[in-house]
């Protein structure tokens, strides 16, 4: 396949829209995002990507292409936690690695963590990450915690040939989450360039452990920002992403290798990292706007214009559009919620893309259309209660986008509700015809569908 294109996907940790300077952070959050900025003049910015409100739910999204209440992966996967994809689920490592892709995972992969559910279960021909998430490090901080009963974390390793093993010299620690994306770093390069030695195209899934707490920055990094560990980690942040850059450069493939930078959900809410939405408000775990929106920045060279949007494009649609530009085909034979976004990405002024469905837990909050947003339920931030409201709240997002009136003052907008109404009957009517995963559902779980 000498002309398919090499993808890497750059994915970030609880990357609010106000973190880098080219969403309006940067250097007013005490670290200059040189080359992530340099990097957003080089194609597609994307103001308007939205993505489910935590780690999970995204990462499957982007893998699968469907909404993850589709796949009983609509919560964040925690320790002791049973369940992630099923085998049944189709990952874009699956296609492409049956297109004859190279592929390789570096970091979290948060949807599944047990032999079946890893990433080499799902075509990545290898692995190197936490089973689950970092927060797990601080285990051993608790006094409470007694590793030998409740169990270390580790981080893990393995190839499709070989299995997934758990590297017993690399406890999940504080200072191993510090130095673990420089391991990343190397495992990646060195996977480009032994798929060039190959002459094979490549899908290189690389999850950066920033902006997750804890706030750990590598030692070079540490007192470089004006902002503390935080501004620190940003730096780092931006340093590992132009490394990446430089050795497409290196390896003389900028031209035919698409590269997308995206966040997996809004900022951190805890104070040992808060990050901030920017002009939206909102955390991770919630349904407000910032919580669901995040930076999200593509080029492909030749391809993809110059140019910035706030057109809608949800995390499922990249799986659509992935597969169409690697040759594949989008599976027939279960339901796609990812839209194919070729034309827009590629100049058409419009997104192929008119509204979505927000969820929290197995929770629809709101429905979105436009740049309008329909709330049944709302959550501002992670630690804020969850409030029932008593009639549909209707937010024009370009008059108030932090989403702060009750009651929209200048218009009656019910109009809006027959739009939210006719995307619920769409994915209400999708579930007769192919039944929800439930969550925790065990591998071999396959769902009912029916012709309906």
């Amino acid at each position: 396949m000498p002309d398919a294109p090499n993808i890497l996907y750059f994915h970030i940790d609880n990357l609010g829209l106000g973190e880098l300077g080219c969403f309006g952070g940067g250097i007013l959050r005490g670290a200059n995002t040189t080359r992530i900025d340099s990097f957003a003049g080089e194609g597609l910015k994307l103001s308007h990507f939205v993505v489910e409100p935590q780690c999970t739910p995204t990462r499957s999204a982007l893998m699968t292409g469907r909404y993850p209440i589709r796949s009983g992966n609509h919560t964040i996967a925690l320790g002791g936690n049973a369940g992630g994809i099923v085998a049944w689920e189709e990952t874009i490592g699956d296609i492409l690695s049956r297109a004859g892709y190279a592929t390789a995972c570096y970091g979290k992969w948060h949807i599944g963590a047990e032999d079946g559910r890893w990433p080499t279960d799902h075509g990545f021909d290898e692995w190197y990450g936490p089973p689950r998430t970092y927060d797990e490090c601080l285990w051993p901080d608790d006094p409470w915690y007694d590793g030998e009963r409740d169990g270390y974390a580790y981080m893990y390793e393995g190839t499709k040939a070989d299995g997934v093993k758990a590297i017993l010299d690399q406890q999940l620690t504080k200072k191993l989450k510090g130095e673990v994306d420089a391991e990343y770093d190397r495992r990646a390069k060195n996977f480009m360039h032994r798929s060039v030695a190959d002459g094979k195209p490549f899908f290189l899934y690389h999850n950066h452990s920033l902006m997750h707490f804890p706030m750990v920055a590598r030692q070079e990094f540490r007192g470089k920002s004006s902002n503390g560990e935080w501004g620190d980690c940003l730096l780092q942040l931006d340093h590992d992403f132009g490394s990446l850059l430089d050795e497409l450069e290196e390896l003389d493939i900028v031209e035919n290798t698409i590269v997308i930078l995206a966040g997996d959900n809004g900022p951190e809410d805890h104070l040992l990292g808060r990050g901030t939405a920017g002009f939206f408000d909102g955390s991770y775990f919630s349904s407000a706007e910032g919580g669901i929106r995040t930076p999200c920045l593509i080029r492909w060279p030749g391809r993809i214009p110059v140019r910035e949007s706030n057109e809608m494009v949800h995390v499922t649609d990249m799986f659509t559009t992935l597969v169409r530009w690697s040759g594949a085909e989008i599976p027939t034979d279960r339901l796609i919620d990812g839209c194919d976004q070729r034309d827009f990405f590629t100049g058409e002024e419009k997104s192929n893309r008119e509204g979505c469905m927000v969820w929290l837990n197995d929770e629809l909050h709101a429905v979105k259309w436009s740049q309008f947003k329909i709330n049944f339920k709302r959550q501002q931030h992670f630690h804020d209660p969850e409030m029932p409201l008593g009639f549909a709240r209707i937010t024009n997002l370009l008059e108030d986008p932090k989403e702060r009136e009750a009651v929209n003052q200048t218009h009656v907008r019910w109009w809006v509700m027959q739009h939210a109404h006719r995307i619920i009957r769409n994915f209400d009517d999708s579930v007769k015809s192919e039944a929800l995963i439930p969550p925790g559902s065990a591998i071999d779980h396959v769902p009912e569908r029916t012709n309906a």
